[in-house]
């Protein structure tokens, strides 16, 4: 009968179940973290136009007033 050495190579189906388990784990935070994040700047880019809108409108009128 064959003896079991102490230092057999490799992954058991365990080990890699839950590597692959970790990872979906991460890639869902990411993916979450990141929707937040490109809302949040797609709304900040948003107030940025407004903003800019009505300082364009401001410096019209003033324009017209003055010419």
């Amino acid at each position: 009968m064959r003896r079991l050495s102490g230092s057999r190579k490799g992954f058991t189906l365990i080990e890699m179940v839950l590597v692959i388990a970790i990872i979906v784990i991460l890639a869902a935070v990411l993916v979450f973290g990141l929707g937040t994040y490109i809302a949040r700047a797609r709304n900040a880019a948003s107030s940025v136009r407004t903003h800019n809108a009505s300082i364009s409108a401001g410096v019209s009128a003033i324009d017209a007033q003055m010419g």
